[in-house]
């Protein structure tokens, strides 16, 4: 790893050659619960300063897609330029290989130099769940006990962690999966961590029967048909849907819209999401019945949860803000270890 003093400027100087994080690096760098933390703090001021475009979408395919991801800002608190490309593959999942993968890249707004680039697979798992994580410190009953996880993914362990961290009253974790057998081994694997002592998973087959146990119920799957049914959520229940990123892809009913409180990660939600543009076709939900970003309910600027007995919906697809805030983590915390 790249040395520096903790007192120097955390940018290398122009002759430093740019470094590679790979994704086990990442790995040791982040964990769920201070990559939350540091959204928290962060993620106001630097909703000010960073500027983005509207996400590029490319079909390459009827199934396949390539997404690129830049952000930018010009302020000396964060000078940074970062580019995140992405593909998104589902049917790789016949392959045991992820659905989604990409890299991030890393320039000084400075100098324009490349500073770095790193795996943005592992960096997108860990942003899009922490995303929901903290936005669970805000919509969930901060007792809730039963988190359900719908998908069983590489970003669903994520999730449960993030959820984990955000929520430690959690105590019961029941993750459904179409393949029984895939969330019974992500289950047995959760079990074996140190981690999570006191927290009990259990993997099953049939989705009706544990998503009305839900206190908590994170869905992360490529359905284009809704999957949980709004009748069958508890009152205070919070639901969290991170699946959809285009129209044509659904996690719940109308119903469950109907029923709750409904918060995004972005403005990009409102035209992306199926579940809230189907939503709003059919007359549903208005757009300004939406109660707000997740940057108003960090700042206070909204409020979230007001009463135990009601339903929040989060939906989140994902912003170059976070992804900037993520790598500059990621970056920052390298080059000085």
């Amino acid at each position: 790893m790249a040395a520096t003093n903790k007192d120097e400027t955390s940018i290398p100087n122009a002759s430093s050659s740019p470094i590679f994080i790979s994704a086990d690096s990442l790995c040791s760098i982040l964990t769920h619960q201070t990559l939350i933390n540091h959204f928290r703090s962060t993620l106001p001021q630097a909703s000010a300063i960073l500027q983005t475009t509207i996400r590029q979408h490319y079909p390459l395919s009827s199934s396949s897609s390539l997404l690129l991801m830049p952000c930018w800002s010009s302020s000396p608190s964060l000078p940074y330029v970062g580019v995140k490309l992405v593909t998104h593959f589902p049917q790789n999942s016949a392959l045991n290989l992820p659905g989604v993968q990409g890299s991030y890249v890393l320039f000084s707004s400075t100098t324009g130099q490349t500073l770095a680039s790193m795996d943005s697979t592992e960096l997108t798992l860990y942003r899009t769940s922490c995303v929901s994580g903290l936005a669970s410190k805000y919509l969930a009953r901060q007792d809730s006990e039963v988190l359900v996880m719908v998908g069983a993914g590489a970003l669903a362990p994520h999730l449960i962690k993030a959820h984990l961290s955000a929520v430690p009253s959690l105590r019961k974790v029941f993750i459904w999966n179409r393949t029984v057998e895939k969330a019974t081994t992500l289950a047995d694997k959760l079990k074996e961590n140190e981690e999570f002592a006191g927290v009990s998973f259990e993997g099953c087959g049939c989705l009706d029967e544990v998503v009305g146990l839900g206190d908590i119920v994170s869905c992360a799957t490529n359905s284009e048909k809704p999957l949980v049914k709004g009748e069958r959520l508890k009152a205070g229940a919070h639901l969290d849907l991170v699946g959809s990123f285009k129209p044509s892809m659904m996690e719940c009913d109308d119903e469950a819209i109907r029923r709750g409180r409904v918060f995004v990660d972005n403005e990009a939600a409102i035209v992306e999401a199926g579940e809230l543009v189907g939503a709003f076709e059919r007359g549903v939900i208005k757009k300004d019945e939406v109660g707000g970003c997740l940057v108003e309910l960090v700042r206070g600027d909204k409020i979230g949860r007001t009463s135990s007995d009601h339903i929040t919906v989060f939906k989140s697809v994902g912003s170059a803000v976070v992804d900037m805030i993520a790598a500059q983590l990621v970056y920052e915390t390298y080059i000085r270890s």
